[in-house]
């Protein structure tokens, strides 16, 4: 099929089939259909979208009016994106529940929030846990006549889906789970009581909200947590949250089997538990660090071996070998990870175990790991310090191998082996080491069976990469409601491409009497070492001027000046500056220059480049980005010049580099910044935004939205400390730039003029 993105001239035909097979006759739908078709295309498979269609046909006709449908056809696509589109057979069910229900009003809602829903519960696992959540709400709190049908629709199901985005950012499933069964034990029958727990109006509901909240949730730091893993290990493999049923402490050692304790991976990816808590001296951060660490380890340098080869105590026994192994490993690359590990692990106390009566391999294998792990383990038993140092002595050469340690822990076993390791009764106390893997990725078998799960890496190679980072989300203000809509916004960041360096040299060249008149003004502001400060009565040393003058005022019978001493103060500038360049589509226009035609981005390359060249000689911290849009689903922030970087060709080569297109979803851009200047440790802390235009983007229909929003970021920026000022080329810019800044802004109309403006707008603002 050829790209959606650039249809060819059967595209006519092919879009009259897709409306023909949605057959639809709402006329609001025939607007954005082809739109909302253009974005299905590009995520969806011809199975995907066909099923996509015929859900819109179910919404369509269902007798709901046209806002279940239009909210479907275009959350779908992104939602789609997180979960897949295997997951729609199970979202179609629950419709059709609700629908056949007394609560076909909650539709509208569950659709509208789906998708925020989606980015906090991304795994298949947690949202089917949600859709069954939402059936169980509405299954206990709708009314029936006589008990036998559901006649009355329940009061609190539209305000829970509502809710869900903004309850979903601070519990994790299972803490919805128990903050949801308080509502209907307690509220069930009083409908006034129980809209009002749903929709967090009620002390009540805030108060058990908060009592649920706890840990680290996995999703809040998904963003670090993989660029720890890209940054540290290489590894691209993506993080899926699941259920943790896990003790707060870390080492509990009841398990739920829909919900396993400890973390793994397979074909999907690195699954960890959706929440940990803080737990034996270590963050729930750093615990999650550990795991990630531990299961990188794993697919580095792991080799699967054959179970079919080996008896159940011998595979335990490997597995132990080999995580021990895989630490020592990453231990020589980053040693700062022992202490985690060290407070993590559990510490087996010898002969805790009673043979007589319990199984105690797995006491003895903890022991044992515990034992390779901290050089001051303490323990006395032979066989234990002997494998140790065979240990030691097998990793001495170098990375040793799976098969190596599987070797050694056969030895083990055959030396350890006890007739009361057959016991049914097993010894758990202190052996269960939670942040490691399960090790199912270890074991391949000859024979399969319905009982053990067949497990293929997921390929790591170079072209499986993306050239920006994964997304992170931010709100957006909706000015009509008041209200923020949650994780809104998609926004990718990247390093911006490069191009030329010399092409920036060159426009030095260009404005080289402009860069002279610069570097004089620049001499005037550059900063001092020390300024002294006089009249002072309490200082660092005495100024004898005024102190020989009080002397005289004093001898002659006036009253003395006593401030007679002065003191010294460093004349620095405390000052951190970003530079947001808005790169969106109307760039490309061109404006007369001379006697010759520029477009406003080379005009503003130009301008940028004299500007950070300017501030680089003041000293004064500087990053540069750029950014635009396509859709909320995608803000795209373009790193041109990092705080740490200085003025040269790399950062000239990606100014170099600069291009327009798409739209201007500023508010988004600006937070996103914000995250970056609110780290830098100045005093002052200054963000300039070059644009062009008012805030816009192509899904957005009300031109105010994204202005309000845009208006919205400023003062969330004023709350951190954070001065943004607007230098605007908008002509037109008067009508709304002082709805978004108030009165910090700049309209520069002769745009032509933009280069010389810039910096001395600059220099001007930090005089």
């Amino acid at each position: 099929m050829p790209s959606p993105e650039s249809p060819d001239a059967a595209w006519p035909e092919r879009l009259a089939a897709y409306r023909a097979q949605l057959d639809c006759r709402f006329p609001q739908v025939g607007e954005v259909f082809e739109a909302c078709l253009l974005d299905a295309l590009r995520v969806l498979s011809p199975a995907g979208v066909s099923a996509y269609l015929e859900c819109g046909r179910f919404l369509g006709r269902m007798g709901r009016g046209v806002e279940p449908l239009l909210t479907f056809l275009e959350e779908w696509p992104s939602t789609a994106g997180i979960l897949g589109e295997d997951a729609l057979p199970a979202i179609n069910h629950t419709l059709q529940l609700i629908w056949k229900s007394p609560n076909g009003k909650a539709i509208t809602p569950f659709l509208q929030t789906l998708a925020a829903v989606a980015r906090r519960l991304p795994s298949r696992e947690q949202m089917q846990h949600y859709l069954d959540l939402t059936l169980d709400l509405m299954e206990r709190t709708s009314g029936s006549i006589h008990g036998i049908h559901k006649s009355f629709a329940s009061h609190g199901l539209p305000d829970f889906l509502a809710q869900a985005p903004i309850l979903l950012n601070g519990l994790a499933i299972g803490g919805l789970q128990n903050w949801v069964d308080y509502g209907i034990r307690n509220y069930g029958n009083h409908p006034d009581r129980q809209r009002a727990y749903f929709s967090l109006q009620s002390a009540d509901s805030r108060a058990v909200f908060q009592r649920e909240r706890h840990g680290t949730l996995l999703v809040d730091h998904e963003h670090l947590l993989d660029l720890c893993l890209r940054g540290l290990w290489g590894d691209s493999a993506q993080l899926v949250p699941y259920a943790s049923s896990a003790d707060p402490t870390g080492h509990s050692a009841q398990a739920d089997a829909s919900a396993p304790l400890l973390p793994y991976y397979d074909a999907s990816g690195i699954r960890l538990p959706d929440v940990l808590d803080d737990a034996l001296g270590v963050s729930g951060i750093d615990r999650y660090r550990a795991s990630l660490a531990h299961i990188a380890g794993h697919r580095r340098w792991s080799t699967p071996l054959f179970a079919d080869n080996f008896s159940p105590m011998q595979r335990m026994a490997i597995e132990m070998f080999e995580d021990s192994r895989i630490e020592r490993l990453i231990l020589r690359q980053y040693p700062g990870l022992h202490r985690i590990f060290l407070a993590l692990h559990p510490t087996p106390v010898e002969g805790a175990c009673n043979a007589a009566t319990h199984s105690c391999l797995r006491h003895r294998l903890a022991m044992l790991s515990r034992a390779l792990l901290d050089p001051a383990h303490g323990y006395q038993d032979a066989a234990l310090r002997e494998f140790v140092e065979r240990f030691a002595q097998t990793m001495a050469s170098g990375e040793a191998s799976s098969e190596a340690v599987a070797t050694l822990a056969l030895a083990y076993v055959a030396r350890t082996r006890r007739q009361s390791d057959q016991l049914a009764n097993v010894h758990f106390a202190d052996t269960v080491i939670t942040y490691r893997d399960d090790n199912r990725h270890l074991w391949r078998f000859h024979e399969l069976s319905d009982d053990e799960e067949m497990f293929e890496p997921r390929p790591t190679t170079a072209a499986a990469e993306v050239d920006r980072l994964p997304p992170r989300h931010y709100p957006e203000w909706d000015y009509q409601s008041q209200t923020y809509r949650p994780d809104w916004v998609s926004l990718y960041e990247s390093l911006h491409p490069s191009g030329e360096a010399a092409l920036i040299d060159r426009l030095f060249d260009k404005h080289a009497a402009l860069a002279r008149r610069l570097k004089r003004l620049l001499d005037l502001l550059r900063p001092q070492d020390r300024l002294r400060v006089r009249y002072q009565e309490d200082g660092s040393e005495l100024d004898l001027d005024i102190a020989i003058r009080s002397l005289i005022d004093f001898k002659s019978g006036a009253t003395p000046d006593p401030r007679i001493n002065m003191s010294h103060r460093t004349n620095g500038r405390n000052l951190a500056v970003l530079l947001l360049l808005d790169l969106s589509e109307s760039l490309s226009d061109k404006v007369r220059v001379g006697n010759g035609e520029q477009t406003v981005l080379e005009l503003s390359q130009e301008a940028v480049s004299l500007l950070a060249w300017a501030i680089e000689q003041l000293g004064d911290p500087l990053a540069i980005a750029g950014f635009h849009s396509d859709t909320r689903h995608d803000v795209r922030y373009l790193h041109l010049k990092g705080f740490s970087e200085g003025w040269g060709d790399p950062v000239k080569r990606r100014l170099a580099a600069m291009q327009a297109g798409y739209s201007t979803r500023m508010g988004a851009a600006m937070r996103h910044a914000a995250h970056y200047l609110a780290a830098q440790p100045a005093e002052k802390k200054l963000m300039l935004i070059l644009t062009d235009g008012q805030p816009s983007d192509v899904d957005v229909q009300d031109e105010r939205l994204l202005i309000e929003d845009a208006r919205k970021s400023v003062g969330e920026l004023e709350q951190q400390g954070i001065f943004t000022y607007c230098i605007s080329l908008d002509r037109k810019a008067d009508e709304y730039v002082h709805d978004i800044f108030g009165g910090r802004y700049a309209v520069i109309d002769n745009i032509e003029r933009l280069p010389e403006k810039l910096p001395e707008l600059f220099m001007a603002l930090t005089r």
